[in-house]
């Protein structure tokens, strides 16, 4: 009998242990599915160690805005920036609290999957329809020990609202005067070519359907999907592979007190040219709608654990982690939340 109370004992254990504590607390976001392998893998570990249920739907940077606007969810997610123009429609201050850094990549389906060079003329005339096949000569020009074959370049983009298409877009319109007189930048523009797939997972599953495609999409989703990455030439002329370190030095630039920062096209040496920072966004004032002071409580405890603990989970699924300036600027934006005027974060 002792015996049989000490195993009984030992499983209560093991299992008050192994189960996160019931909170019963559940906040909902939406947005951006450039971050969407971290932040599952965040909001998972989080609920074990809270018992805090984060509900994320990865519908594009625009739907989290556009969500955020209707105050259908607890936050949204974009890797772009609210622009001028969404800030002055939303009914209230809206907060951009920095999580993490990405590269968007270049990604392409050949025989072989060879290592691919690229220039940022190079990637305009590509995405305007002016270079039409693999065997161009400036793709030679560029690439001259690969084997490139004489087939048609098919290119791949975003369909759906997107910070990923946004940070690509910024970063043509920096290096092409053509590209931003005729297209520009945006979450959503009209492509002069090409085919439209939903969300980095749609990009990239089509690339891997089409011989010939050549597309952008977040580096973790071409590595997940073993799909070969291209190296672009930045501005100090250094063809540049993207991964952790290269996409940290593209973000060694002052940063604004709202940290809404573009970095594409850094002047960095060693810096990726494609890079971003992604944001969480939250109305500072969180006593609308009927909200509950313990939800809104329950959100700053989150927002302050990605911004630190979490950060620990980023280099492993190929992301930047904040750097120390940026986590500071991060703290202070959350310092800044307030519910009925007053700061949450004590």
């Amino acid at each position: 009998m002792k015996n049989f109370l000490t195993i009984s004992l030992a499983f209560m254990m093991f299992f008050l242990l192994a189960s996160p504590p019931a909170k019963g607390v559940e906040l909902l976001g939406a947005g951006a599915t450039f971050p969407y392998p971290l932040y599952s893998k965040m909001f998972y570990e989080y609920w074990r160690l809270t018992g805090v249920k984060v509900n994320y739907q990865p519908i594009g940077s625009g739907g989290g805005i556009r969500q955020l606007m209707n105050m259908t969810v607890d936050f949204g997610a974009s890797d772009a920036f609210m622009s001028e123009e969404e800030v002055t429609r939303v009914p209230s201050k809206v907060l951009h609290i920095p999580i993490c850094l990405g590269a968007v990549v270049l990604t392409y389906h050949l025989p072989g999957n060879p290592k691919l060079n690229f220039t940022p003329d190079l990637i305009a005339d590509i995405f305007l329809g002016k270079v039409t096949t693999w065997s161009d000569k400036r793709i030679v020009e560029v690439n001259p020990e690969a084997k490139l074959p004489n087939i048609p370049i098919v290119v791949v983009h975003r369909s759906d609202g997107s910070g990923t298409t946004f940070v690509f877009t910024d970063y043509v319109s920096k290096v092409s005067s053509e590209w931003q007189g005729k297209v520009g930048r945006g979450k959503a523009v009209n492509w002069p070519v090409g085919l439209g797939a939903k969300g980095n997972p749609g990009v990239a599953g089509l690339i891997g359907q089409l011989p010939g495609a050549f597309g952008y999409t977040e580096l973790v989703y071409a590595l997940q999907n073993l799909m070969p990455v291209a190296s672009i030439r930045n501005k100090k002329g250094r063809f540049v592979q993207p991964g952790i370190a290269s996409t940290s030095f593209a973000a060694t630039v002052p940063l604004p007190e709202d940290t809404r920062v573009s970095l594409t096209n850094t002047d960095a040496p060693e810096g990726y040219p494609i890079s971003s920072f992604t944001w969480v966004l939250v109305y500072q004032e969180q006593a609308y709608k009927r909200r509950s002071i313990e939800k809104a409580d329950e959100l700053v405890k989150l927002l302050w654990w990605m911004a630190h603990e979490g950060q620990k989970y980023a280099e492993p699924l190929h992301y930047a982690p904040l750097s120390a300036a940026a986590v500071k600027k991060a703290e202070k934006i959350i310092r800044s939340i307030t519910y009925n005027g007053n700061p949450i974060q004590k």
